[in-house]
Parts: structure tokens; C-alpha cells; sequence
């Protein structure tokens, strides 16, 4: 399967280079376009799981509005940075770019979108997320950030290169100042935990906000932009902190509790994302961060069942799982994967949509299609 992602991206990288359209600056990592190889892993009988694919992008298309952005559509609120952010990375993961692909226009506008929210709302304090539209901004934010993390790694034109660069700078440096604080008891540099919590000044954290902070923190460097080692430590230590005896996650630091499954499976990737391994993985044999993230993952693999409700958060469960799955590569992936796209393909609405957890039908249809397209590897932030 490694063998299959890899020519893919191969082959499409000659052929862009051939027409002179890959370009890669600086240090930033980058994300192939589609190859003619498709994964083994994604064939099945009738090709049903690439037509899938294409009935939920053609969905996200087709309900793009005219500025660019999406809305959410279920008994959450709208939120357009969010939405718009999702259905984007969904549009990248099949390998279109800005520049190129046959979603690239959708993409464009997506970025250009997002892009002006950031120097709109965000020009004095670095907030992506539309001002009044988003309650609970951070969600926005960390979203925000990781899709334009990801369109900037594949952005050519200069000046909307410095753009994009000088708002995620501005938006790093927001998730740095709302990082939380809290004194831990283990060793240095984990003494100091930080989470995030729903507002940058909001006082408190939790865990799905810690979430889309660190990936979004992670993309940020990936590209280039200075993210301090201390602000890494604290929130890995964060997330041990929260972290119970059966090696699950809990909601946040202040209520405790027992673990969720959603939280748990969303803090592997982000385990990951910050560079922190159990052994199959690479991490060292007795270390401190080896023993933190095997203990979770084991949790995550004997209690999350694809095929049963993960308490309302079944989406948002697959999605983060998936990729840390997908990381990890071996049997655990390749049986996951199997499972996953037969229960999507099975909740997949005529439209080519799906409905995620309440949420909306941009959230859940943006959700499964980077599920179903992460064999492809073309998003950096998701790839091994």
C-alpha cells in the first residue's frame, strides 16, 4: 500500500513538474495531486468507495456559496470558518490545490475566504473567525489555521504567499497567549501543562479545543512558521494530565471524569501531530512519552467500535481516529479502514451527502470524504 501512495504521488509530481507548475519554496512541505494508481485499500467491487467520493465532493461543490464559504446545516449554528475550513481540507485531500485539480477554483475561494476573515477580524489580535458567527471561536480558529496551513504549502503566487504567512504568524501567536496554565507533578519540561478552552480568554481548557489547537500549531511549523518547543510541551503534558488510569482521555483538566472516546481518539492524532510515539510507531522502549501514548492507543483500540455510537460523537470519533490510525499504518489501519468506509457508505444520503453527529451535513459529508481519502497522503498534516 506504501509502495501504491508513494508512485501516485510520484507520478503526479513529474507530471506537474513537467508542466512547470510544482513549485516548492522555502522549506514548506507540500502535498501531491492526484496519480492514475489508486490505493489498494480504497479498491473495492464497483469502485464504490471512489464513487462515493465523488458524490460527497460533487455535494460540497454544490453547496459552496458565492463567497466562497460553507454554513453549517444541523442544531449547532453555522459557523463558516469551521465549515468552510473542513470542507476545504476535504477538497485538498483529493489532491486539488488553489492552482491546480479539478476542484481547484472551490479551493481558491475557500482560502480566499478564510483568508479575509483572518485580515478582517482578525487584524488586531490574530483571531480567525468571523466576528459574531462563531460563538465558540477557537473551533474556528484552529481550523482556520490548519487549512490555510495547508493551502500555503501549495500557494505559488508570492504576495498570497506573505498573506497567508502574516495571518497564520498572527493566529500562532493568539494560541500562544490563550494557552492555559496549570503546574503539573511530572518531570521537566512536562511540568507545565496548557490547554485551550472555547474563547482565547476564555480561562479554562478542554480537550476537543486542545485538539484542533496543537494539529493546527503543528501545520503552522511545518510551513516554516516559529512555534516555541515550551508551547508543544505544555499542552502534550496537558493531555497526559487529563489522561486516566485506563489510558483514556477525559473532557478537561477542571471537570476530570472518565474517559471519553472521542476525546481519547482525537489525542492520538494529536499525540502524533506533536511528534510523540508509542514503540511500533518509533517512540523509545520505558520513556515517559512511549508509555503515555501506547497506553492510550490501547484504550482507543478496545473500546472504539466503529460499528456502535461513540455517544453522539461518531463522526468527530472517526474522523481523528482515522488519521491517527492511518499514521500508524500496519493491520490496525488496514482493518479500521475496511470498517469505516463500509458504515459511511452505508450512511451516505442520495445526495451524495452524509449528516454528522447533529452538526450538519457540510461537517459530516467534509468529515467522511478526508476519511475515505486519507490512503491518497495528500495533505502533510496527515501524512506518515
Amino acid at each position: 500500500m506504501k509502495k501504491t501512495i508513494i508512485l501516485a504521488v510520484v507520478t503526479a509530481a513529474f507530471v506537474l513538474a513537467a508542466a512547470g507548475l510544482l513549485i516548492v519554496p522555502d522549506n514548506r512541505l507540500v502535498a501531491g495531486s492526484p496519480g492514475p494508481v489508486v490505493p489498494e485499500v480504497m479498491r473495492d467491487p464497483d469502485n464504490k468507495t471512489l464513487k462515493a467520493i465523488d458524490k460527497g465532493l460533487t455535494y460540497l461543490v454544490n453547496t459552496q456559496r458565492s463567497d466562497g464559504s460553507w454554513l453549517g446545516s444541523g442544531g449547532m449554528g453555522s459557523y463558516p470558518t469551521v465549515m468552510t475550513s473542513l470542507a476545504g481540507l476535504a477538497l485538498l485531500a483529493s489532491g486539488s490545490t488553489p492552482q491546480s485539480g479539478p476542484y481547484y477554483t472551490n479551493v481558491r475561494r475557500a482560502m480566499e475566504y478564510v483568508l479575509m476573515i483572518a485580515e478582517r477580524y482578525g487584524k488586531n489580535d490574530g483571531m480567525i473567525a468571523g466576528e459574531g458567527q462563531e460563538m465558540r471561536s477557537m473551533y474556528g480558529h484552529g481550523f482556520a489555521m490548519l487549512f490555510l496551513a495547508e493551502c500555503y504549502g501549495m500557494e505559488t503566487n508570492k504576495e498570497l504567499q506573505e498573506r497567508l504567512k502574516k495571518a497564520l504568524s498572527k493566529g500562532v501567536n493568539l494560541t500562544i497567549k490563550a494557552q492555559s496554565k496549570i503546574k503539573t507533578n511530572f518531570p521537566k519540561p512536562y511540568d507545565q501543562a496548557g490547554g485551550w478552552i472555547y474563547t482565547p480568554d476564555g480561562g479554562g481548557d478542554e480537550g476537543s479545543v486542545t485538539v484542533t489547537q496543537l494539529q493546527a500549531l503543528r501545520a503552522c511549523r511545518n510551513i516554516g512558521i516559529k512555534v516555541p518547543d515550551e508551547v508543544i510541551f505544555k499542552a502534550v503534558a496537558y493531555l497526559k494530565y487529563c489522561q486516566n488510569k485506563d489510558g483514556g482521555i477525559c473532557y478537561s483538566a477542571n471537570s476530570r471524569g472518565g474517559s471519553t472516546i472521542a476525546i481519547s481518539s482525537a489525542a492520538i492524532a494529536c499525540f502524533y501531530a506533536a511528534g510523540r510515539y508509542d514503540a511500533p510507531k518509533g517512540g523509545k522502549e520505558g520513556d515517559f512519552e512511549t508509555k503515555m501514548v501506547a497506553d492510550l492507543v490501547k484504550y482507543c483500540l478496545a473500546n472504539v467500535r466503529v460499528d456502535q455510537s461513540s455517544g453522539g460523537h461518531d463522526f468527530y470519533t472517526m474522523f481523528y481516529l482515522s488519521q491517527a490510525l492511518y499514521q500508524r499504518g500496519g493491520k490496525d489501519w488496514e482493518s479500521h479502514y475496511a470498517k469505516v468506509r463500509k458504515k459511511l457508505l452505508s450512511l451516505q444520503a442520495a445526495d451524495g451527502s452524509w449528516m454528522g453527529d447533529s452538526v450538519g451535513t457540510t461537517y459530516g459529508t467534509a468529515m467522511a470524504c478526508v476519511i475515505l481519502q486519507l490512503p491518497y497522503g495528500y495533505l502533510p498534516i496527515y501524512q506518515r
